[in-house]
């Protein structure tokens, strides 16, 4: 299982990333989709060849042909959404905030998958990018939906610990 061989390659410097990994896939409560997705868009996100490599098949494994493809369209979409959004709110002058983006989402109006889910990966990837304005967004969204917290809190808990084992092995090759 490719999950074990990710859990193999952290060093033991950083065996509560090892042990976190295990609990945060292998103990999810999520539903299959939305915690593969989940998965699939974060390791995405981490910008982490090796975590990517070592995820993807499972998560292509567990999911269909169109909440594969969505989970990928919403780590690409909220990484331009991310930074636009986080630079507009980071930005002291509040007219940037007026302005039109012009910028194509189609994708978030119309995903392919559940929009919950969709929300939710796209939740995730915005807590490993870092914008507020993203996270505000998805989570209310997802709270109109009845997404109750303790769902949101493991998506952002998938994404963290993805995100850190993702930096430790690229640290760890750079270092090699």
């Amino acid at each position: 299982m490719a999950l074990d061989e990710l859990k193999a390659a952290v060093p033991d410097y950083a065996k509560d990333l090892k042990l976190n990994l295990g609990s945060v896939i292998g103990n999810s409560e999520l539903p299959k989709q939305q915690l593969w997705g989940t998965v699939l868009a974060c390791a995405i996100a981490s910008r982490s060849a090796r975590v990517l490599r070592e995820l993807e098949p499972e998560a292509k494994a567990n999911l269909s042909p169109e909440a594969y493809t969505a989970a990928k369209s919403a780590a690409a979409i909220m990484a331009m959404n991310n930074v636009f959004y986080r630079t507009r709110h980071l930005l002291s002058d509040p007219e940037y905030g007026t302005m039109r983006a012009g910028l194509r989402m189609n994708v978030i109006g119309n995903p392919g998958v559940e929009k919950v889910d969709f929300e939710l990966w796209s939740l995730a990837v915005s807590a490993i990018n870092g914008c507020g304005m993203c996270l505000d967004s998805h989570e209310q969204v997802l709270r109109k939906a009845g997404v109750d917290r303790d769902t949101i809190q493991e998506a952002f808990k998938i994404a963290s610990v993805i995100q850190a084992v993702g930096v430790t092995l690229e640290t760890e090759a750079h270092l090699a």
